[in-house]
C-alpha cells in the first residue's frame, strides 16, 4: 500500500476524514455542550425513540446498546416512516438527520408532532432545520459537507451529551476521555502504511477478494457488528454478513456444512469483548473449533481499552480504516454510494402519500 494508490482512488480525501475522526469527536461534544436545554420539557419522559437511518440511525443503535444497563427508561432506533403507537406526550422523538432531507425521518417527524411527543433534532439543516424552527424544537446543528456514515462522531456524541444534559444518564467524562485517548492512538497506528505496523491494513489485505462475515455477542458489540458490514459495502463496494451470539448457535452454525467452494472464500471476522457473557465466550470458542475446517480465514479481534465507550470506538475506528484500506485494494473510490443516490432520485419523482 503506498500514498500513490491511495491518492489515485480517494478521490473525495476519506482518509483526512477518518485521520480527523478524533477532532470531530471533540467538535461534537463542543457543540451539545454549548446548546441549552434548560426549557426543554424533561419531566415525564416515559421512554425514547430515536428516528434516523442509515449512518444518522448508528449513533442512536450505539447509544441504545451503550447505555443498556444504564438507563431507566426504555430506548429504541425507529427506521421507518411511523412512529410506533405508543408514541405519546411522554415520549422523547429524537430525530437523527445528517442532510436533514431524509424523507422517512421527515415523515416520522411530522407524527411525533401529532402525537405531541418531547422532540429534539440532531441534523446540518435541510427540511428538519426548517421544520424544528417553526415548531420552536430544540435543534442541535452539526457541520454538514459529510457522507452520512463519516459524521458519526456528531451523531453519537451529540447524543450522549444531551442526555447526560437531561439527566437521562450519568456524567461520562472519564469514559469520553479515555476514548478520545484510544482515538488518537489509533489514528497514529492506522495511518501507517506498513502492514506489518497497522492492523487495518493488515486486515484490509486478508479480506480482500473475500467475503467478509462478521460474528460479534449480542450485547456490548452488536452495533459494532453492524457498523463493519455497513462500512465494508459503503466503502470497499462489497457485499458483507454477520450475525451475534447467541442467536447464530441456534440456525446458522448448521449452515456451515455444505457449499464447500463458497464457504473457502468467506474470511470470519470474531469482535470479542472481555464483558461478553461467560457462556457466550465459550460458546464463540466452541463454534469457532466448528467452522475452522470450512472457512477460508479466521480473524479475532478484540479491543485492549478499560472502558466499554472506549473499547466501542476502538473497534469502530478500526472497522471504518478497514474498509477505507479495503476500497483502494478493491481500486475503488469510498466515498460516491451511486447505487443509493439512484435509489433516492426515482424515489423523489414519486411523492409520498
Amino acid at each position: 500500500m503506498d500514498k500513490k494508490l491511495i491518492r489515485k482512488f480517494d478521490k473525495e480525501n476519506m482518509f483526512d476524514v477518518l485521520n480527523g475522526f478524533p477532532l470531530q469527536v471533540k467538535e461534537a461534544l463542543k457543540i451539545a455542550g454549548k446548546h441549552d436545554l434548560k426549557s426543554f420539557k424533561k419531566k415525564g419522559i416515559g421512554n425514547i425513540i430515536i428516528s434516523g437511518l442509515g449512518g444518522s440511525a448508528i449513533g442512536g443503535d450505539l447509544f441504545r446498546s451503550y447505555t443498556q444497563y444504564d438507563i431507566k427508561v426504555p430506548v429504541m432506533v425507529n427506521r421507518n416512516y411511523t412512529l410506533p403507537e405508543f408514541a405519546d406526550k411522554k415520549t422523547l422523538v429524537i430525530i437523527s438527520s445528517y442532510s436533514g432531507n431524509t424523507e422517512e425521518t421527515i415523515a416520522a417527524y411530522k407524527q411525533a408532532i401529532e402525537a405531541k411527543c418531547k422532540i429534539i433534532c440532531i441534523t446540518s439543516g435541510g427540511e428538519i432545520k426548517k421544520i424544528a424552527k417553526k415548531n420552536k424544537h430544540h435543534c442541535l446543528i452539526i457541520p454538514g459537507g459529510l457522507q452520512p456514515r463519516c459524521a458519526l462522531g456528531y451523531s453519537f456524541f451529540s447524543l450522549l451529551t444531551v442526555f447526560v444534559k437531561l439527566g437521562l444518564v450519568n456524567d461520562r467524562k472519564e469514559e469520553i476521555k479515555e476514548t478520545l485517548k484510544i482515538l488518537e492512538e489509533g489514528r497514529e497506528e492506522f495511518t501507517n502504511l506498513n502492514p506489518e505496523n497497522n492492523v487495518a491494513l493488515k486486515v484490509a489485505i486478508e479480506i480482500r477478494n473475500k467475503l467478509p462475515v462478521v460474528y460479534s455477542s449480542s450485547d456490548v458489540l452488536d452495533v459494532v457488528n453492524l457498523r463493519w458490514r455497513g462500512q465494508i459495502s459503503e466503502n470497499a463496494k462489497i457485499l458483507a454478513y454477520g450475525n451475534v451470539y447467541p442467536e447464530m448457535n441456534h440456525n446458522e452454525l448448521v449452515g456451515w456444512k455444505l457449499n464447500a467452494d463458497i464457504l473457502k472464500k468467506i474470511v470470519v471476522i470474531f469482535l470479542k469483548d472481555p464483558a461478553d457473557n461467560e457462556r457466550v465466550k465459550l460458546r464463540m470458542n466452541i463454534t469457532l473449533d466448528i467452522i475452522k475446517e470450512y472457512a477460508g480465514n479466521i480473524i479475532t479481534l478484540e479491543s485492549n481499552a478499560r472502558g466499554k465507550l472506549a473499547r466501542i470506538f476502538d473497534l469502530i475506528y478500526l472497522g471504518d480504516w478497514v474498509s477505507f484500506y479495503l476500497a483502494a485494494l478493491n481500486e475503488v473510490n469510498p466515498t460516491p454510494v451511486k447505487a443509493i443516490s439512484y435509489l433516492k432520485t426515482e424515489l423523489e419523482k414519486i411523492a409520498i402519500k
